[in-house]
């Protein structure tokens, strides 16, 4: 019987297997215009950027073959081995970026800060089922570290939040050196046209490339890799023309020997053009960004059969041109182009670099939306621009404020020089804080020796600041844009995150038991209105204050009460089935819920259906409890009711009734009189109150200042900055999709 069964199982396997590789291969086909843009469009202005200061090429070529060589091994050692080796092992559950790191980092240690939500509301079954293995003196020690010393994560969070301030810089450079070093082009064939021209055409550009991102990437994306691949195959063969036409010697200098050549005869010249060098690399931290919507194994086969080889040839070919025609350095990439294929290379580079901004602007979007949901950036809109692809967004401010800055780029600066030190430095810090951010997952998560996380760090991390030290000798030439929106957006982002913070810690402090509230009962002559009231609140345990202020000076509520509570996780999705945990507040004759609503960092949250989700979970919960009470009258054990129904909630409940049964009781769990109203009546009341009454929507808008006695800065960063930002961004309702005229909102002071 064996036999057959072994024959129809090598069957379905070599049925899976093509099924397998075709897809592979289709997504890698899909991530050539996505993932690789911004990187296979970076050989338009290496050159020009690297010669462009003192650097200049003489008759021995040593240092056109240098650079060359330069080129060559960090193509080999940053792309290749740290990003297609080591980082994309490094995926948050097949998610990658700064985040994705940071999350799982905070998740295999208390290093993190962003996540405020309760231990018992924070496990998910698909983060758990890890196997757990034996800690490393070296985990253990870093984890100790981290754990004692709370300046150490606070440092930990701004080197995140100065990666994202990079990456949202980089949204801003990138499509103005592309689109304008793609124009540039144009001056070949017409060198007396004014340079306003060619800014003008560049901002034409622009504007049409962000006033066509509200109808999304889908609508688009079938264009984004064939471009790529026609525009990766051109520089190719035109590098392999190059090669033979001009110079085949070059193939030469892809020995290391060259480096050294290069350095000992240039200098601290030498070191300095190394600024222009690493523009070679912008893009490159997009192959781990963009993991989400990729495979690693589509994105290796990309980069390593196609990408890789395709940039050197470009690299090797542009090298043996000008190493025959020195006085073209200023132009050499289009000097390169035989004269028939120059007019179709340049519309394909002026494609291909839209293409590369497009990939960095989506990034961007994605970012933005990642920071809001850890309540790291301002509210904003968010709309979703595919009904497949939950991932695709459009972000309306962040848009516009985007292509502003373009433009403000590209006509303050003009020059692609000046605009190419302030690239590769935003490009370069982001690689160097994901090095110090894989050194803590090596020793923390993976728990490797101390000597390969060293090795790591050492190898990949003296070559990055190498470039940085390079880039940051060029900050009074153009560095200092990206440090600007750096130190903007680290502000931005700090403040907010530390004014949601003291929001919720004064919420945290004076939040009201039940009890308390229902001893004022009698006094107040509390009555019930029919309907549902969905009261949102950051208040997982007790009642916030401002439904105490509400009751205590309008003494009404409504038939059936939900205190919602929205919590985003340290991980990247949650499972639909583990998103709402409803638990009772009181006794049932009360009709008060909770719900803790849980969602990851990279989801966005659907305010359409969320409502009548809401309403049914409660309803689930209500028939789940009738069984769990007809188990208990039929003398069954409390202890098989959750394996009986196989629900977390429902675990919930039989917790509460171990409670009961030992005598203990808390506030959240409170059952004081459940048997007088019965959960299916219960259920049936809550139907009658939605269709009676509707749903009503009651949430806090506080006034949230400094106290008297705090230090000027914390009362400039809540008063002035703070305020401004909660002015100014989007309300809470409307951010959640409430409908305004069945909003409640209750103002309060807080002070901090």
């Amino acid at each position: 019987m064996a036999r057959p069964m072994d024959t129809e199982s090598a069957s379905v396997l070599r049925g899976f297997r093509p099924n397998l590789y075709k897809t592979t291969l289709c997504l890698a086909y899909q991530s050539l215009g996505i993932v690789y843009g911004d990187l296979s469009i970076s050989p338009i202005y290496v050159y020009k950027s690297t010669f462009s200061g003192d650097l200049h090429l003489y008759e021995d070529d040593h240092e056109i073959l240098g650079v060359l060589s330069i080129v060559f091994w960090t193509l080999t050692l940053i792309p290749l081995c740290k990003y297609i080796i080591f980082v994309l092992g490094a995926d948050d559950n097949g998610e990658g970026g700064t985040f994705a790191l940071y999350s799982s980092l905070c998740r295999h240690s208390r290093m993190g800060l962003l996540n405020t939500v309760h231990p018992a509301h924070e496990r998910i079954s698909s983060y758990c089922s890890e196997i757990p293995t034996k800690d490393t003196r070296m985990s253990l020690l870093i984890k100790e570290f981290f754990e004692k010393h709370k300046s150490s994560r606070i440092v930990l969070l701004l080197v995140v939040f100065l990666g994202t301030g990079m990456i949202i810089g980089d949204g801003i450079l990138t499509p103005t050196m592309s689109v304008l070093s793609a124009v540039y082009g144009i001056r070949i064939k017409a060198p007396d046209l004014h340079e306003n021209y060619t800014v003008f055409i560049a901002c034409i550009i622009l504007v049409g490339l962000f006033a066509l991102q509200h109808y999304g990437t889908h609508k688009v994306g079938f264009l984004f890799a064939p471009i790529m691949l026609i525009w990766l195959l051109c520089i190719s063969g035109v590098g392999m023309y190059n090669i033979f036409c001009w110079n085949p010697g070059v193939i030469g200098a892809l020995s290391p020997y060259y480096i050294y050549n290069f350095f000992r005869k240039t200098g601290r010249i030498g070191w300095s053009s190394l600024g222009g060098v690493v523009l070679c690399l912008t893009g490159t931290e997009a192959m781990f960004a963009d993991l989400g919507h990729f495979s690693k194994l589509s994105i290796r086969i990309a980069f390593t059969g196609l990408v890789y080889p395709c940039l050197v040839l470009a690299y090797m070919g542009e090298a043996a041109y000008l190493s025959k025609n020195k006085m073209d350095i200023s132009s050499s990439f289009y000097k390169a182009i035989p004269e028939v294929m120059f007019w179709p290379v340049l519309i394909i580079a002026t494609l291909a670099s839209v293409v590369g901004s497009q990939a960095i602007i989506s990034a961007t979007f994605s970012i933005v939306s990642q920071c809001r949901a850890l309540r790291c950036f301002p509210r904003v809109k968010i709309k979703h621009t595919s009904n497949q692809i939950h991932g695709q967004i459009y972000i309306p401010e962040v848009n516009w404020m985007l292509m502003m800055s373009c433009l403000a780029v590209v006509i303050g600066f003009r020059d692609t020089r000046m605009i190419g030190n302030a690239y590769g430095l935003a490009g370069v810090t982001v690689m160097f804080i994901t090095t110090c951010l894989m050194f803590l997952i090596i020793g923390t998560v993976w728990k490797k020796n101390v000597l390969l996380a060293v090795l790591f760090f050492v190898v990949f991390g003296s070559l990055e600041l190498l470039y940085i030290s390079a880039c940051l000798g060029k900050v009074h030439h153009g560095g200092w844009l990206p440090l600007l929106f750096a130190l903007v957006i680290v502000s931005l982002m700090s403040i907010w995150n530390y004014g949601t913070m003291k929001k919720d810690a004064f919420e945290l402090e004076n939040k009201v038991s039940l009890d308390r509230l229902l001893s004022l009962g009698p006094s107040l002559g509390i009555a019930r209105v029919p309907g549902i009231c969905l009261l949102y609140s950051n208040v997982a345990f007790g009642l916030p204050p401002m439904f105490a202020h509400f009751v205590t000076n309008f003494p009404a509520f409504h038939h059936t009460l939900i205190f919602v509570t929205l919590k985003s996780l340290m991980v990247p999705k949650v499972p639909v089935v583990e998103r709402f945990h409803v638990n009772r507040i009181g006794p049932p004759e009360l009709s008060i819920f909770r719900c803790i609503v849980r969602y990851g960092y990279k989801e966005v949250r659907d305010c359409y259906n969320f409502e009548t989700q809401l309403i049914e979970k409660v309803a689930e919960f209500l028939k789940q409890e009738s069984t769990i009470e007809d188990m208990t009258v039929r003398g069954q054990s409390p202890n098989h009711i959750s394996a009986a129904v196989g629900n977390e909630v429902c675990r919930d409940i039989a917790e509460q009734r171990r409670k009961e049964v030992s005598g203990g009781s808390g506030e959240q769990w409170s059952n004081t009189g459940f048997q007088s109203l019965g959960s299916c009546q219960e259920m049936k009341k809550l139907m009658e109150a939605r269709e009676a009454g509707g749903v009503a929507y009651m949430m806090g808008n506080p006034y949230i200042v400094a106290s008297g006695v705090s230090p000027f800065l914390k009362k400039f960063a809540i008063n002035i900055v703070y305020g401004f930002l909660r002015r100014n961004c989007r309300r809470p309702a409307i951010a959640l999709g409430v409908p305004h005229t069945s909003l409640l909102e209750v103002g309060m002071l807080y002070q901090v």
